[in-house]
């Protein structure tokens, strides 16, 4: 007589659904966890690898998930700070900027690497992060680049047509001429694909060294008048024009 394999609990890991809930990064969930500063259904979990398929009945200190206030926030990232929570080199993070404000956990909604600059967005939504950076949403994302070199229109058309990067084809949506020099110029170039340093690559392509990015839109929401490294937080129009359905591809 064969004996029935046991079948694993569903879901995932206490720890996994709190940070990819929003509320925490997962090292800091785990922490939570074993101080028993987390219950399910009203008893104290000490296992950050209890499975839980749901986040209902999940409470952190008493006070239940689903009362949590949706928190979403721009930010004007610095040159020279870094997207984490962490740095394992001891660098400055976007999370230096926040220390002091009475916000909740707020995960980065995209990148943006240590030397860019600009428009960050971050939030303890995942649904709403997941909508903005779906690559079929189409959003656009406009920036301001400084390039060594002028280029001519051939150059521009260039990166709307597309270069080919370690077998990949990258293309902008759209790019201007902002304003040129003797020996640099500044383009305004809008994405809507998102690939990992896409305007970095695209100019390495043509080479044209990038020497300022900065991020000042994402589709209706620009940076505006907002300070370097300071934030605000959104109302609920802008979080609610951000994931708007229906972009043009």
């Amino acid at each position: 007589m064969r004996t029935a394999k046991p079948t694993a609990a569903r879901g995932h890991g206490l720890a996994r659904v709190l940070s990819k809930r929003g509320v925490c990064s997962r090292s800091r969930a785990e922490e939570w966890v074993r101080a028993g500063r987390v219950s399910v259904d009203g008893r104290v979990i000490r296992d950050p690898e209890y499975r839980t398929a749901t986040t209902a009945g999940i409470a952190i200190d008493g006070v239940p998930l689903a009362s949590r206030e949706r928190v979403c926030i721009v930010l004007n990232k610095p040159r020279g700070v870094v997207v984490s929570a962490a740095d394992e080199h001891d660098r400055a993070t976007v999370y230096g900027l926040l220390e002091g404000a009475d916000l909740p956990w707020l995960a980065p909604v995209g990148r943006l690497d240590k030397a860019s600059e600009g428009l960050l967005l971050l939030g303890n939504d995942p649904e709403w992060a997941a909508r903005i950076t779906d690559p079929a949403s189409h959003l656009p994302k406009t920036y301001h680049v400084q390039i060594r070199g002028v280029p001519d229109s051939r150059v521009l058309e260039h990166l709307r047509t597309g270069v080919t990067d370690l077998g990949e084809k990258l293309s902008a949506r759209a790019v201007s001429l902002l304003r040129a020099g003797d020996r640099n110029a500044w383009l305004e170039i809008v994405l809507d694909q998102g690939r990992n340093r896409q305007i970095r690559r695209m100019l390495a392509a043509l080479d044209y060294e990038v020497l300022r990015l900065i991020r000042v839109a994402i589709g209706p929401l620009a940076l505006g008048e907002l300070a370097k490294g300071q934030w605000r937080r959104l109302n609920e129009d802008e979080i609610k024009a951000l994931a708007a359905p229906d972009r043009k591809p």
